[in-house]
Parts: structure tokens; C-alpha cells; sequence
């Protein structure tokens, strides 16, 4: 039999019952049947005191070429705008997840006259993303108790994780139980947060939640700091330190205003069809670009059939439709930083490429510069920092991360270079370790290399996580900064030039894999390591032994700079269909010498990182920072 309450009603677009001050939705029920609608309508009328769900978790549509957007939900998104939003710090913030549109409908549902509760199952990422910092300041205001169970699992974060093996769902994502709970007349807000053990499998967390009341269970108590941090938000120093860059600093034309090292930041490059502008040769890049060229130019702009022989995106659909042409230009090919330690080749174009960023200030085809790069603080993956020297992508960190991008010069209409560390730092150098050393004044290039050595800085980064992850670096002034500044030289030519470092003494083994060369097909390709045994399997013929264990412990984010060298060589059929067609011609065997030889120099410049970090371990810090 039936549920006769039972609604068929996209709970989104059932704003009708949050207040006066959403509106009426007119046509809302315009396709359903007359018994449907009144089922809605009695329940719309019900107070509602709890609400319990596991809402979608999908996001955006990835692809253009899909012409499938999710939906539009403009009533709820103007409630999100006015209050997670508007509450955010954060530079860039998007709020429009389907779990986030759910927990403001949730929240809008209950009666806003007495007692309620919103228990969801979640994305965990609430919990201490600085994208959703306006969100925790506003439940914190609307809820007066917060109860969390984080269930960890979030592959993106911990790439040891297996998703089938360590998340409840069997999915990347990390997943949390919440509870937030209401009450007439109370004041304030309580928040209490648990979280199950990193490598604790599924089984066992299922197991835990089948047999663990909330009751039983062991919570710490958190507040919010000032920066809407919920989870171990211990207080510290690190606001006093100098701002590494600020968006103050980057609009104010008045040097006397500059309160920052950096004058301009920059995104690295979204290109939005990497497999169009990037290649690994440059023959194959130039031969894609003229193609991307030559179809787009065809095209008229009243067009409103956009044929997916080009990865389309609506920057470049508002460009057709402006008039907008480029011609090939073959001087555009520059090198770029895709990966850490894996350069490709680019077509810079301002029309094909997506978001340019600011890198026309700081990577200009035919110029040189150097920049400090590092993982955006409203990123889900682990912070790295890495400096460049040609133009990065914005993923240069890891997918689904930004990277945040400091240049040693910024480069000027004319096309000349301008110092792009600021004069009130420089003084602020200056005034601090001048004072009767004997030595040298401080410059600029000084600063450049102390700031990347603070960044490399063990207790540093282990003390500050948390803000790391919240806002950009702020630099402290320590004891001793010529030896900072003699670390963060050797470090920059050491990241800049990994391709030139001194190939380790890595043993090599080739065995020739006879099955393969009797089919007549090139040896598999493995790129894989085994940290235990400091090997890596190049293929199915050769491997490479003797990597010390230091090599290992240079982490870039998630990975090891070797495994970022693997990961980027593997064979991967694209997912664009022209180019899969007409030109997916990589193989792996074409270029298994160049990625030994690199293998062997990243491994060189991991030891000898990891002798510098080390060496930094040792010295004592300063307590607190430099005064404004």
C-alpha cells in the first residue's frame, strides 16, 4: 500500500514553506497530480522540528561539450549568497555544492519558533575547508549544538587510502555524520567533534556506527577562532607575522600602502582544454593548435551549434559570439610547468585559453622570470610550495587545487620588468637585520630566497598547518637570516633546475620481456615505486634500485617528487574524442630513456632537499614576528 504522505517534489524548489521572505513558488507544482499537490501543500503547512537526509553530492557539470548543467535553484542559492557567502573570508568563494543548497533548506525548514534538529549525511569537507569558513560562522549562529562524526576516508587528502577500503561508501570523498541542534530561548553555540582513525577500514566503521549510541561516544570540544576555524584551531602567533601578499597590497597604486612582501599573486594558467594546449612534443602541439584555429575561425559568430571537435567552455562561447578571432602564432609555444618536475609545452593564447590568471604580468613568451608557488589555502589537498621558472598550470599543485603564484619581477605593459617585492618590505628587512652586522645590505633577491627557505621550514609548516590551509604564508623574522637566505638559494636552483641536477647512482636492471617482443608490442609500462624496497619499476624490461629512503620523505602535497615524475609519464587515453582520433600518439617507450635519466635527478635534488630541511630542523627559532 501507498505512504500516503509520500511527495514526489524536488525538495530544492520547495522553497514555499521557509518564510515569507522566500516567496511564492507560482508553477511549482504544475506536472504533478492534484492528490501529489495536496500532499505537498499539507506538508508545507506541518511545523517540521527534524530533518534528516543524505543529500547528493554532485557538483558541477565538468564538461561543456555535455550541455548538461545541473540544475538552478535561485531561490536557495540567494539564501546561501546572503549568509554562507557573505560570511566568508574566503578570495574565491562557491557555495553552491547540492549538500550545502540542502543544509540551508534544512536549516530554513524548521521551525524557526521552537526546537530542531539537521541530521545529515555529508561531504566532510565543512568541516575545515576555507571555502565553506562562512558557513561554520553562520550554523554557529543559527544552531546551538553541533555534534560531528567525522568518518574520514577522503582519498584527495591521503592518497594511501583506498576508497573502497577505508570510506563508508566506497567513494574519494571523505564523509561525516552531522547533527545540529536547535533550542527556543538558548544562547550560543557548542560544537563537539570526533573523528574515527585514518586507516580504520569501512568494515570497521560500519561496524563502530551499528553498535556506538552518540551517547558513548568520547567528543573535543572546539570553538570558532577568528578565522571561523572549527577543527583544531589552536590559537598561535602566526597573525603577527609579515603577510607574504595581499589583495590590499596588489590594488593599492600608493607604495606607502603596501603592507605585503609581494606587490602581485597569480593563479597559474586553467587553460580548460589541457589536452588541446598542452603536449609533450611541440610538433604535435603546434599541429592541435592550428586545428583548435583553424575550426573556431570557421564558425560564425550567431553560431548556436557549438560541434565538439573543440572542447568548449563559456569563456570561449562568449568569445565567438563577441567577434573574437586569434591567428596561429607559433612564438605562443612556450614551456610550462604542468605537474611538479614535468614540464609540457603550452600555446599561450589569450582567446584558447580559459583563465589566464595574471601570468601575462609574470610569464610572457620569450621572457624569463622565477616564482614561488603554492597550494591555495581554499584547496582540499595537502599544502606544497615549489618555485618555477616558467609559466604553471593552475593544477600545478594537484588536480582539483589552485596554485597560488609569486614572481621575483612582475612584467609591465611595455614589456619591462619591474621588482615585484615591495619597498615597505624591503625595510622592513632591512630594519631588522642591518643593525651593525657588518654585512652586506639586505636586497630583494635576499628576501626572495629567505621567504622560499621559510616556506620549506619543517617546524614551520608542522606548527602553522592549519593556517596554511586557511590563508596565504606569513613570513616570521628568524635569527641568523643569511643562512636562511643561503638555503633558499641552494633550494631554488635545486627545484629550478631539476633537470640538470647530477643524475643519482641509481642501479639499473633490464631483463627483456620476450612475451612482449614476440607479440611485437613494447615492453608494459609499470611506473610504479616500492618505498620499502627504494624500487621503482620503470616496465616490464627495466627497474631501478638503490633509491635511498630520505628521497622518499621530499613530499610535494600527497606525493613524492619521484611519484610525481610516474604519474605524469603513464600512458592515458584522452578523454576529448578529436583528440583521441587524430592525435593520441604518445607512448611511453618513446621517451623511457629521458624518464630514466630524469628519475634519476629528481632523486638528487629529493636527497639533497631533505639534507637542507634537516639542516633546518636544527636551528633555533625566533618567538613571535616583526611589528608593523
Amino acid at each position: 500500500m501507498e505512504f500516503e504522505n509520500l511527495c514526489f517534489v524536488d525538495t530544492l524548489d520547495n522553497t514555499a514553506p521557509l518564510g515569507h521572505r522566500i516567496g511564492h513558488q507560482q508553477d511549482l507544482f504544475a506536472s504533478f497530480s492534484e492528490e501529489n499537490v495536496k500532499r505537498v501543500k499539507r506538508q508545507n503547512a506541518k511545523k517540521i522540528s527534524v530533518v534528516i537526509g543524505n543529500p547528493p553530492y554532485n557538483a558541477n557539470q565538468q564538461n561543456e561539450n555535455d550541455n548538461n548543467k545541473n540544475r538552478e535553484y535561485p531561490k536557495i542559492d540567494e539564501l546561501i549568497k546572503a549568509s554562507y557567502i557573505k560570511a566568508s573570508t574566503a578570495q574565491k568563494t562557491k557555495l553552491y555544492d547540492m549538500y550545502a543548497r540542502f543544509f540551508r533548506w534544512a536549516s530554513d525548514r524548521l521551525d524557526i519558533n521552537g526546537d530542531g534538529i539537521v541530521a545529515f549525511i555529508t561531504n566532510h569537507s565543512f568541516i575545515n575547508s576555507r571555502t565553506f569558513d562562512g558557513f561554520r560562522k553562520t550554523i554557529s549562529k543559527e544552531f546551538n549544538d553541533i555534534w560531528i562524526v567525522d568518518l574520514g576516508g577522503d582519498v584527495r587528502l591521503n592518497p594511501k587510502l583506498s576508497g573502497t577500503r577505508h570510506n563508508v561508501f566506497g567513494i574519494q570523498i571523505g564523509v561525516a555524520i552531522s547533527f545540529m541542534v536547535r533550542k527556543k530561548g538558548a544562547k550560543g553555540c557548542n560544537i563537539h567533534y570526533t573523528r574515527r582513525p585514518e586507516y580504520e577500514t569501512r568494515e570497521d566503521k560500519l561496524a563502530f556506527l551499528s553498535s556506538s549510541g552518540i551517547d558513548r561516544l568520547s567528543f573535543q570540544a572546539l570553538h570558532l577562532d577568528k578565522r571561523n576555524s572549527l577543527v583544531d584551531n589552536e590559537e598561535n602567533d602566526f597573525g603577527d607575522f609579515i603577510a607574504i601578499a595581499d589583495r590590499q597590497t596588489m590594488a593599492t597604486s600608493t607604495r606607502g600602502q603596501d603592507r605585503a612582501i609581494f606587490k602581485l599573486f597569480s593563479l597559474g594558467v586553467s587553460t580548460n582544454r589541457d589536452a588541446w594546449l598542452y603536449d609533450m612534443d611541440r610538433g604535435r602541439l603546434s599541429s592541435k593548435a592550428r586545428q583548435l584555429v583553424e575550426t573556431y575561425s570557421k564558425l560564425p559568430p550567431s553560431t548556436e551549434d557549438f560541434p565538439n571537435t573543440i572542447k568548449w567552455s563559456r569563456n570561449l562561447k562568449r568569445c565567438l559570439k563577441g567577434g573574437q578571432r586569434e591567428p596561429f602564432d607559433a612564438s605562443r609555444i612556450v614551456r610550462a610547468i604542468y605537474r611538479p618536475f614535468s614540464h609540457l609545452w603550452l600555446y599561450q593564447s589569450p582567446l584558447f585559453v580559459d583563465e589566464m590568471g595574471r601570468m601575462d604580468r609574470i610569464f610572457v613568451p620569450g621572457g624569463s622570470n622565477r616564482a614561488i608557488c603554492f597550494t591555495d589555502p581554499t584547496a582540499q589537498k595537502p599544502w606544497l610550495t615549489c618555485a618555477v621558472s616558467s609559466v604553471p598550470d593552475l593544477h600545478f599543485v594537484g588536480a582539483a587545487a589552485g596554485a597560488v603564484c609569486l614572481a621575483r619581477y612582475s612584467i609591465a605593459l611595455d614589456g619591462s620588468s619591474t621588482d615585484n617585492i615591495t619597498d615597505w618590505a624591503l625595510n622592513k628587512f632591512r630594519e631588522k637585520y642591518q643593525k651593525g652586522n657588518g654585512r652586506r645590505a639586505v636586497g630583494k633577491d635576499d628576501i626572495f630566497h629567505y621567504v622560499y627557505a621559510l616556506l620549506h621550514d619543517p617546524i614551520y609548516r608542522e606548527k602553522y598547518t592549519v593556517n596554511l590551509k586557511q590563508e596565504f604564508p606569513r613570513i616570521p623574522l628568524y635569527a641568523d637570516f643569511w643562512r636562511w637566505v643561503e638555503w633558499g638559494q641552494k633550494l631554488m636552483v635545486l627545484h629550478v633546475n631539476y633537470d640538470q641536477a647530477k643524475p643519482f647512482a641509481l642501479a639499473r636492471t633490464d631483463r627483456s620481456d620476450e612475451k612482449a617482443r614476440k607479440a611485437g608490442v613494447s615492453p608494459k609500462v609499470m611506473l610504479s615505486s616500492d618505498r620499502e624496497k627504494g624500487e621503482i619499476a620503470i616496465d616490464s624490461e627495466t627497474a631501478l634500485s638503490g633509491v635511498p629512503s630520505n628521497a622518499w620523505t621530499y613530499m610535494l602535497g600527497n606525493r613524492s617528487a619521484i611519484d610525481w615524475v610516474l604519474d605524469q609519464h603513464k600512458e592515458k587515453a584522452p578523454k576529448d574524442p578529436t583528440i583521441r582520433e587524430k592525435f593520441n600518439t604518445y607512448r611511453f617507450a618513446d621517451h623511457r630513456e629521458k624518464v630514466v635519466d630524469l628519475l634519476k635527478r629528481v632523486t638528487t635534488v629529493s636527497v639533497e632537499t631533505m639534507q637542507i630541511v634537516e639542516a633546518m630542523r636544527a636551528v633555533p627559532r625566533i618567538k613571535g614576528g616583526a611589528s608593523d
